[in-house]
């Protein structure tokens, strides 16, 4: 056996381990998002009926600040006809209070309409937030499980990049390169065992002398088709 191999397969393994660790931490990820998707859900429902609310209540205010300016207006007409003493100012002045009379009456319904339109929007509102208050509740217990995965799945890939640095560094530190380089790459592992004649990983068939020098221990070749390293397994 090469002299360096045993600490590269060490490193291989703790890396296997770091690796199982990441991959058990992204499939929590699922759940986390369809948990936190049906929150959202509920939560934009909650404020789109507060923003409904709102409008409710710009727009009956704006229908109270009109009809207190028409009001207004509607008792200046009344002081100037006390004051008129033509026929055909009267006239005129009689029939814009008729016609602002008719308005004013349109506008209170309508100031009417929006306070049953204020207190909708409250009801839904409160629908809303029982509702969201709802989904808190049933989410809890998933949330804390998974609070309580993710805790110890983290605390177990922590132990095993630690564990995998004290691994690297008993590996020779031009291997060490080789290695990390394979292992940014598409291969799945950075060492494999020969198959037979061949690469473990792609199968290309290994020349005959790297190949005796593989098996005698004596390097730790590199496969010329996907470039991970070989050696031979007992």
């Amino acid at each position: 056996m090469h002299p360096d191999l045993e600490a590269l397969l060490v490193l291989q393994e703790k890396d296997r381990l770091v690796s199982d660790s990441e991959r058990a931490l992204a499939a929590l990820e699922p759940e986390d998002r369809r948990l936190n998707e049906q929150f959202a859900a509920v939560e934009r429902a909650l404020q789109s009926a507060r923003r409904s609310v709102e409008d409710a209540l710009r727009r009956r205010d704006e229908l109270e600040g009109k009809i207190a300016s028409y009001r207004t207006m509607q008792e200046q007409r009344r002081q100037r006809l006390e004051w008129v003493r033509g026929a055909k100012e009267a006239s005129t002045l009689m029939a814009e209070l008729d016609l602002a009379r008719s308005v004013l009456v349109k506008e209170e319904a309508e100031f009417m309409r929006s306070g049953d339109a204020v207190q909708e929007a409250e009801r839904k509102v409160a629908e809303a937030e029982t509702a969201l208050a709802a989904v808190r509740e049933v989410q809890a217990p998933d949330r804390e499980a998974l609070v309580g995965r993710r805790e110890s799945i983290m605390a177990e890939l922590e132990r095993a990049q630690t564990v995998r640095g004290e691994a690297a560094r008993s590996v020779n530190g031009a291997l060490l390169v080789r290695y990390e380089r394979i292992r940014r790459g598409k291969a799945p592992l950075a060492l494999y065992s020969l198959h037979a004649d061949a690469c473990g990983n792609c199968f290309t068939a290994v020349p005959t002398q790297r190949r005796v020098l593989i098996q005698r221990g004596a390097s730790i070749e590199g496969c010329e088709a996907c470039g991970v390293l070989l050696y031979a397994s007992e």
